[in-house]
């Protein structure tokens, strides 16, 4: 008997091959996306100290209010830039794109353009 397997499942591998050759450095960190139905979240990670330096997601107090009524590709793009701000503003300016085994298209797309247009070097 076939059984289907589980999409997270599927993403959480694409993601672990992805994982093996990414890899964030104090100079050059990962920015690391994570998308559920309703919300998306953003951070970027020192992996050589294992702690996260920038964080931005939908959840965000600053941004709910400017996310209200909005698609979901217009919030993500909203957390890429704010996500760019804070990441410049602590002096990161260049990064590797980590998309969590999602395709690159839709949310992830536009929260990675908008971080770039803000100034990430990706």
């Amino acid at each position: 008997m076939y059984t289907r397997t589980d999409r997270n499942v599927l993403r959480q591998r694409r993601h672990a091959r992805a994982r093996r050759r990414l890899t964030g450095a104090p100079e050059r960190p990962r920015l690391s996306v994570f998308r559920s139905l309703k919300q998306i979240h953003a951070q970027v990670i020192d992996d050589a100290s294992g702690r996260t330096l920038v964080a931005a997601s939908t959840s965000d107090p600053e941004l709910r209010e400017r996310i209200a009524g909005k698609k979901k590709v217009e919030a993500a793009t909203l957390v890429g830039e704010v996500l760019a701000k804070r990441a410049l503003d602590k002096g990161i300016t260049a990064v590797v794109f980590d998309r969590g085994g999602y395709l690159f298209h839709g949310r992830i797309r536009a929260l990675a353009e908008a971080a770039r247009t803000a100034g990430l070097k990706f």
